[in-house]
């Protein structure tokens, strides 16, 4: 049998071993399991066989039947998906010590730890707090001021986040589009409906964080599904369900099995830290972690830093832009690289401050 029929055929062989041998220890046979799971027996066959891996319902089902935990089952559907991922790769072994330290990383108990920051960086959030303190005091401003200043931001907001993303439309172009509804020749549908969609999310964060309600997986679902309205909605606002590669980085996304465990302990991390923390850094955090989970099919980048600025916002801080030409890119995904790869957080933490720094200091030219 060559290679290629080996994969098509035979994937899930630790899965499918225990299975079966569960099956035979308990004196069953596949008709028996049939009765007890619910599951075809035409299909249990196929799952001991090897031929198709079982639903995360279907593992459930299996785990009760023979009375043992369904994560067992699950770590083992997770090797056979680890084993033939490998099988694509020149040389597995480099593979593999390329991902061995993330995965560690989030295995272990440091995914809960308190962030440990440098003298530099902690000098910098006092700057940063002295700032917003300053930006606070200069309230109210009148509401003419008001309106063009935020809609000054929040173009310029969107124009970068949908820019780091590939989205083509200049900086007037996307003023254009979201704040006078037109149509700009040349450019697809879709870059029309990111600028539309992103301005409307900011709309969702400012309002957010004036309701003193705290982030949820609600409320990350539902920014995302406001960001791919009319543009992928069979993906809005739903976790993937297949497993998906970051171009151009070497970090490699969980498998989608395992996506709700990582957003659980996602949303554990904010809760147990958000006043422990520094709000800057929290933020950093909260976007670092889901750009790294990588929960959706689409619009990672631009859900996990509107989720950034949503806590700045709650916080007193104002909207911040990462901005989108090459350079400020490039040091935005080696900054991310950083962490994914070397769990080094700390370049990660100056691109935000600065970022928020900077944002601050325009805010305060309005004033």
């Amino acid at each position: 049998m060559t290679k290629y029929v080996m994969k098509s055929y035979v994937k899930h062989v630790a899965i499918g071993r225990e299975l079966r041998r569960l099956r035979r220890a308990q004196g069953l046979r596949l008709v028996d399991v049939a009765t007890r799971t619910g599951i075809d027996q035409a299909l249990v066959s196929k799952h001991e066989h090897g031929h198709r891996s079982p639903t995360q319902d279907q593992l459930r089902q299996y785990a009760a039947s023979y009375r043992i935990d369904t994560q067992d089952l699950r770590d083992l559907q997770i090797a056979d998906q680890v084993a033939e991922l490998m099988a694509y790769a020149s040389d597995p072994r480099e593979v593999w010590a390329v991902a061995e330290p993330r995965i560690e990383y989030l295995r272990s108990s440091k995914v809960m730890e308190k962030p440990v920051l440098t003298r530099e960086i902690e000098e910098q959030l006092q700057r940063i707090d002295a700032l917003r303190a300053r930006w606070q005091d200069a309230h109210p401003l009148d509401e003419v001021q008001l309106q063009r200043m935020a809609e000054y931001f929040r173009t310029d907001y969107t124009y970068d986040s949908n820019r780091i993303e590939g989205n083509t439309l200049t900086l007037r172009e996307t003023d254009l589009v979201i704040h006078q509804g037109l149509t700009i020749a040349g450019k697809s549908m879709a870059e029309h409906l990111e600028a539309v969609n992103h301005a409307e999310a900011i709309d969702y964060i400012r309002q957010f964080a004036q309701s003193g309600e705290t982030l949820s997986s609600y409320s990350v679902l539902d920014l995302h599904s406001l960001i791919l309205r009319g543009i992928a909605p069979m993906h809005a606002g739903v976790y993937r369900s297949v497993g998906v590669r970051i171009s151009g980085s070497a970090h490699v996304p969980p498998d989608a099995l395992e996506i709700r465990d990582h957003m659980s302990r996602y949303h554990s991390y904010y809760h147990s830290h958000r006043e422990r923390i520094h709000p800057v850094i929290l933020a950093a955090e909260m976007h670092e972690r889901l750009v790294t989970i990588h929960p959706f099919i689409d619009g990672n980048g631009r859900t996990s830093r509107l989720v950034m600025n949503l806590i700045l916002l709650q916080h007193g801080y104002t909207i911040t832009s990462l901005k989108g030409d090459h350079e400020s890119r490039m040091r935005y995904y080696d900054a991310l690289d950083a962490v994914q790869r070397d769990a080094d957080s700390k370049a990660f933490y100056e691109l935000i401050c600065d970022a928020v720094e900077a944002s601050l200091e325009a805010h305060l030219e309005w004033t």
